[in-house]
């Protein structure tokens, strides 16, 4: 199994356009949220406790992430309950609501990613490896901790490796006109 950084790093490397990464921080959300809503349903009840196809998914993704890193698998994990909590809400309307809801979100959601990979001039990661389905929020969720300053080494591993996100001015963009 690859390790945290060996992940982030080969996501990384079709995501160094901040443009791109902006659009990620609204468009993998608002997929994540809405395969959540989608699969919300059908459930069942065992005893007082509701199974839903999204609690076996988030359970499934959740351990993946903890077994990659504790501390940021369980900022995950707690996200991820969040968005099966809210979910829940969606699931409960009409089925005509929660499809439209469900499929609004996915396809507005992957919108914002091919808009920003049209930026990154770089097809997304998961074309050349589907664990990137996986690895996309939990991207997400760790720039957001560099950006907070958090996990130092952790974005130098994957600056080294990836190189660092190019903005847009400045030298680096000189450079490259």
């Amino acid at each position: 199994m690859k390790s945290l950084s060996e992940q982030l790093v080969m996501y990384a490397k079709y995501h160094r356009d901040p443009r791109n990464i902006i659009t990620h921080f609204i468009g993998i959300p608002m997929i994540v949220f809405a395969v959540a809503i989608l699969l919300s349903k059908p459930t069942v009840m065992i005893g007082a406790f509701t199974l839903s196809p999204a609690l076996v998914v988030v359970v499934l993704i959740c351990a993946y992430y903890l077994r990659l890193s504790v501390s940021i698998g369980m900022l995950m994990s707690a996200l991820m309950a969040a968005c099966l909590y809210f979910a829940a809400s969606f699931a409960a309307l009409e089925m005509l609501a929660w499809l439209a809801w469900g499929i609004g979100l996915f396809v507005v959601g992957w919108v914002f990613q091919f808009v920003g990979h049209f930026y990154e001039g770089k097809k997304p990661a998961f074309v050349d490896d589907l664990s990137g389905l996986a690895i996309g929020p939990l991207f997400v969720v760790s720039e957001l901790l560099f950006m907070l300053g958090m996990y130092a080494s952790l974005k130098d591993q994957v600056e080294a490796e990836a190189g660092i996100v190019q903005h847009q001015t400045g030298p680096q963009a000189q450079a490259k006109s």
